[in-house]
């Protein structure tokens, strides 16, 4: 049976000497798919004392963010979604303690922990404490957020529904199996201290009786404050996630710019393959003396959007273990950050073009069909490439053909909250479907990848673009596409036919999935398609259309003028 995560946990809270108790905490630990997704969440919270309503403001923290985190998408960051509830509950906080006197200044501390897979991730704001005990050593995980005072103690400078601005403590890290974590109200720490602390929680008691110990000690010490304190204690781990693997593969720094003859983590550097804006492939010699490809950032290009774009690359890749592809390399330990894949003899279809290289009608629909094969696995998995061109499309040189490049591809089921929605269009814009150019309305998906599979074809064939090269920048105008026979007399009416559907200007004239356009490629003259009817030029260019019409009826009207003149 393979393991999963599983932690225990205890919880105690004592008013103590004050007459209400201000502090809440609560915990929620789901099982099956919520627990791999969400993860355990255990959350302490102090109302700020000497204000109404402490208490309600620490409960409603509590209970909103044990609720409304796990309402959260499955594919967000656990950092994304911590910080979106938490800022929904810090303005709602705000808005109720401007209604009523009674409720003005009412705030919170909290310390949330969250374990999911392999990870822990922390959420921290004021003084509440988390700690950690590890192999016997006690570690303080948190910082407080209180103003120094020479005559008051714990002046809180951060606490949910203390600013309009609520900035969140983050902190992540890997789980080992025995881990003890600790939350606490500042009644518990600020009465035992770390030493006294530490001697509870090593006792070896189970979290219920840790906790109980913790509270009931700072009361019988004399604490003048609430005690509260939660342990969480792991007993198993999951195996090793890809998620989480990727997740801390994001945190190693960038390697510097390596020339031939270096080496690094045992790859010796044989070539400097290609550079660009943000990227460097080098082809490498692993200890056996195997090339592979060795993918990673700029150096200057060392920030942690990129770096998490380049774990996300890596995360899709190893997601398609699919001959149509280049396959990852495992190549543990790695000291730096960038991935390795197979190497393969051969060129891309672009430098095959640049060659002379010229391509004949049945071996263009040959190389359609094995792209359209691979796109369809990719299209499975829910990954759009969003970037297929020839540049991205590599024939071996035992004519195996594999689809390069999933830099700017997009998963709905993406790593660390990426989705479709939240990315905007990269890509080449001649290779664009028309809808792209309106980033604000289409996004892509696996029928604009189609259509870029349909500009390749009819550049293969011809060396020219349906609608004309786009530049970069440029807002284009779209007409009907040139028929690919203006070019290429010699290309089939069925071919011509195929190629003018799949770069239709609207979406619903083209293919719908990638098996769609490839069937009909396998058809052929077989069953051809019927040959699109060219759009009338109102359509096309309705202000060309308009200026014609105007020019006509100018027209009209000074030749009836002139036989009125006759008369």
């Amino acid at each position: 049976m393979t393991p999963s995560l599983q932690a225990r946990l205890g919880y105690a809270s004592l008013t103590g000497p004050r007459p209400r108790n201000e502090d809440f905490c609560g915990a929620v630990t789901p099982d099956g798919a919520e627990l791999e997704a969400k993860g355990i969440l255990a959350v302490v919270a102090d109302g700020v004392g000497g204000h109404a309503n402490g208490r309600e403001a620490a409960e409603y923290t509590v209970r909103g963010l044990l609720s409304d985190y796990y309402a959260t998408p499955d594919t967000w960051a656990v950092n994304k979604s911590l910080d979106t509830v938490l800022g929904a509950l810090n303005r709602w906080l705000l808005s109720l303690a401007g209604r009523t006197r009674e409720s003005a200044g009412m705030a919170t501390t909290l310390s949330a922990v969250v374990l999911r897979g392999r990870r822990f991730y922390l959420a921290h704001v004021g003084d509440s404490r988390i700690y950690r005990l590890r192999g016997g050593h006690l570690e303080l995980l948190t910082t407080d957020h209180v103003w120094e005072h020479p005559e008051l103690n714990n002046v809180l400078s951060r606490a949910v529904g203390l600013d309009a601005h609520l900035s969140v403590d983050h902190a992540d890290g890997e789980l080992e199996a025995g881990d003890l974590f600790a939350l606490m109200s500042d009644g518990v720490w600020g009465q035992l201290g770390d030493r006294r602390i530490g001697d509870i929680l090593r006792a070896g008691h189970d979290p219920q009786e840790a906790a109980a110990r913790l509270a009931a000690s700072a009361e019988d010490a004399g604490s003048q404050d609430n005690c509260t304190a939660l342990v969480l204690q792991v007993d198993s781990l999951p195996p090793d996630r890809l998620r989480d693997t990727i997740s801390r593969l994001r945190q190693l720094p960038l390697p510097p710019r390596l020339q031939p003859g270096q080496q690094l983590d045992g790859l010796s550097v044989d070539a400097v393959l290609h550079e660009s804006i943000a990227t460097l492939l080098y082809r490498v010699r692993d200890a056996q003396g195997r090339l592979r490809v060795l993918k990673t950032l700029r150096p200057e290009h060392d920030d942690a959007e990129a770096a998490a774009a380049l774990a996300h690359e890596e995360w899709l890749a190893r997601r398609v273990n699919d001959a149509w592809f280049p396959q990852v390399i495992p190549h543990p330990p790695r000291s730096h950050l960038y991935y390795l894949m197979s190497w393969h003899e051969g060129a891309t279809l672009k430098a095959r073009l640049d060659s002379g290289h010229r391509f004949g009608s049945g071996e263009t629909v040959e190389l359609g069909e094995r792209i359209l094969k691979g796109l369809a696995g990719l299209h499975r998995l829910s990954i759009v490439h969003r970037d297929i061109k020839p540049d991205n499309l590599h024939l071996d040189q035992e004519g195996r053909l594999r689809i390069l490049d999933l830099g700017v591809a997009a998963s709905d089921g993406g790593l660390d909250g990426q989705t479709f929605e939240e990315i905007n269009n990269p890509g080449t814009p001649s290779y664009m479907a028309p809808e792209l150019f309106n980033a604000r309305t289409h996004t892509a998906n696996e029928q604009t990848d189609l259509y870029a599979v349909g500009v390749t074809l009819y550049q293969l064939l011809t060396r020219k673009y349906p609608y004309g090269e786009i530049e970069p920048f440029q807002t284009p105008r779209f007409g009907d596409p040139v028929p690919p026979t203006r070019y290429r007399p010699d290309i089939p009416d069925w071919l011509e036919a195929v190629l003018l559907k799949a770069v239709a200007r609207e979406p619903r004239d083209r293919f719908e999935t990638a098996e769609e356009f490839l069937l009909a490629l396998e058809r052929g003259a077989r069953r051809p398609l019927s040959v699109p009817r060219r759009s009338p030029l109102m359509k096309r260019d309705p202000q060309l259309g308009l200026k014609l019409l105007a020019a006509s009826s100018l027209v009209l009207n000074v030749f009836l003028l002139f036989l009125l003149m006759a008369r």
